[in-house]
């Protein structure tokens, strides 16, 4: 009887085989998954640093309606949370929050005035690459931005 019950509970485990099926399956499942899941967090970062431009567009047309101007490029974003000098009609701060990197780490580069809005300014991340002036950056001045 001992004997029997012994092989019931040996019986009831798994083969190596069945094992080894299960883990193939789970690696392919993985296979298409994970790509999918990491092309997604690169357009969350594209979209957040199109997002942050946007906001930092409307902070930098509300400083530009109380002033007259848009901060200079030696006064920076910075401008939008602490008043430079000379400023009389300075309503800020006009961000909550000091401005941040961009979603890869790299500072937003902000000109004015600018190369391509002559009569505004320049505002843009180097995009995923990291590089200036490649296919990836993400701008004020492209219509596809």
């Amino acid at each position: 009887m001992r004997l029997h019950l012994i092989r019931s509970y040996a019986a009831k485990g798994f083969t190596l085989i069945e094992l080894l099926l299960v883990l193939v399956i789970l690696t392919a499942l993985a296979a298409v998954v994970v790509p999918k899941f990491t092309g997604r967090a690169k357009e969350a970062q594209i979209a957040r640093a199109k997002s942050d431009i946007s906001s930092l567009g409307l902070a930098l047309g509300a400083f530009e309606v109380d002033n007259g101007r848009y901060p200079s490029s030696s006064e920076g974003l910075d401008a939008l949370r602490n008043q430079p000098g000379g400023l009389t009609n300075w309503k800020g701060p006009y961000i909550e929050r000091p401005v941040g990197n961009d979603p890869w780490g790299n500072p937003y580069v902000y000109v004015c005035p600018g190369t391509h809005n002559t009569d505004g300014y320049d505002l843009h991340s180097f995009g995923p690459d990291g590089q200036d002036g490649t296919e990836d950056d993400i701008d004020n001045w492209t219509a596809a931005h």
